[in-house]
């Protein structure tokens, strides 16, 4: 694998630290700026908004850029954000500096994934692309604690010092290490936006808005689940949402491999069925203390093996224009987040208790396999119609090159 994904990996290291590490200082903001720790929660949905608002707008607006140009001003844009939400003077513009600084992150993801296919070899593709993301991944384990815990003992804005630090460093390697390649002829917006035409670019966003709906439904509300129901101490849920980073780690790269192997579509059935089965599970295991944090590891590699996949799947059906779709795929996971989040809450809020999100999650991740499964039958049809197409054809004209008599030769 090309030494230029390692620029990718820390970059996106970066992005997955200052995405989750709020929720894990909330409690520190709220009391900084006084308010209520519900309100201070708006710093979660205004950095999901900034995602799903950025990746089309951020990606459609930098499409004449060369892609390690467009790289490297995205991280910019990021380092900046979070520089700002460090020095903050007030909750309004913290609020502000964290929606500047999601901005990037869909339209960095959706143009790295592009510049990852392109540095690997065409086996090794999705390989390549779960490779970038396993910066996200190892934030999770990684990254989120250890800025977590220097938020505790430094105050909550000198994380985002080092986040900015962390964005600066990405810059520096993206320069050095990521080769300048010009952008692809005949790669316009127009033929960007034209790949929305196709059913397949919609259906594929719509089982990530859906099968991964149902794996944040159940995550979002997974730190009462571990104290409340599993009995977990609260020193306890650090521990546990690391091992689901090592889960989404774990996922990462076996759907990698996968891709690359062939199994596109069985495997994203595969991956969602796995979800539903974890999460119909989990209102069982979440009683006892083992099998929960199996359970939890389970969920992120059931859930987030799917990823290059659907990474891979989305840029195949983009027809020759792939960045602005590979884009979009990060906000429809943002939305993903934000719908599974709201659902459980309201089965939380109506009294059915915790473990009721698992419900939830599988019934959303089962929408998502009828959507995967819908994709692949409109696969099969174009596939048998272009196969009987092929035959009219050759029937039509049985002998398509006529043999010319070689001219007599003149005595």
């Amino acid at each position: 694998m090309p030494i230029a994904l390692l620029a990718l990996a820390i970059s996106a290291f970066g992005i997955g630290t200052t995405e989750f590490v709020i929720m894990g200082l909330l409690p520190q903001v709220a009391s900084g700026f006084g308010v209520s720790i519900p309100a201070a929660g708006h710093l979660i949905t205004g950095y999901a908004l900034g995602v799903v608002v950025g990746a089309p707008l951020l990606t459609a607006l930098a499409t004449k850029l060369p892609r390690k140009a467009m790289l490297i001003s995205l991280m910019g844009l990021f380092t900046a954000g979070n520089l700002a939400s460090a020095f903050a003077p007030s909750f309004d513009l913290l609020l502000a500096a964290r929606i500047v600084s999601a901005l990037p992150h869909g339209a960095f993801f959706g143009v790295g994934a592009v510049v990852a296919t392109e540095l690997a070899a065409p086996e090794r593709r999705a390989r390549a692309m779960s490779l970038m993301f396993a910066g996200l991944t190892v934030a999770n384990v990684v990254g989120v604690p250890m800025s977590t815990m220097l938020g505790q003992a430094l105050g909550w804005r000198a994380t985002f010092v080092a986040v900015a630090a962390i964005g600066a460093l990405s810059m520096a390697v993206l320069a050095a290490l990521v080769p300048s390649v010009a952008r692809p002829k005949g790669v316009s917006l127009r033929s960007e936006v034209r790949t929305f035409r196709s059913p397949q670019v919609w259906l594929s966003l719509f089982v990530v808005m859906f099968g991964f709906g149902g794996t944040f439904a159940a995550y979002s509300y997974i730190a009462p689940m571990m104290t409340d129901v599993a009995g977990f101490g609260p020193e306890m849920v650090t521990v546990l949402l690391a091992l689901y980073g090592l889960g989404l780690t774990a996922g990462n790269l076996i759907g990698g491999y996968l891709a690359d192997r062939g199994t596109l579509m069985p495997g994203i059935y595969a991956a969602l069925v796995g979800v539903i089965a974890v999460l119909v599970a989990f209102t069982l295991t979440v009683h006892v203390q083992a099998l929960a944090a199996l359970t939890v590891f389970a969920l992120g590699a059931a859930g987030f093996v799917a990823v290059p996949m659907l990474q891979t799947r989305i840029m195949d059906k983009a027809q020759g224009a792939p960045t602005l779709a590979a884009a979009a795929i990060q906000s429809a996971f943002n939305i993903a987040n934000a719908v599974g989040a709201y659902l459980g809450g309201m089965v939380i809020g109506a009294g059915l208790g915790y473990t009721s999100v698992d419900w939830v999650g599988a019934t959303l991740a089962a929408s998502g396999l009828a959507l995967a499964l819908s994709s692949g039958l409109l696969d099969r049809r174009a596939h048998v119609r272009d196969s009987l197409l092929a035959a009219e054809a050759v029937s039509a004209y049985p002998n398509p090159v006529e043999r010319v008599p070689e001219p007599a030769m003149a005595h």
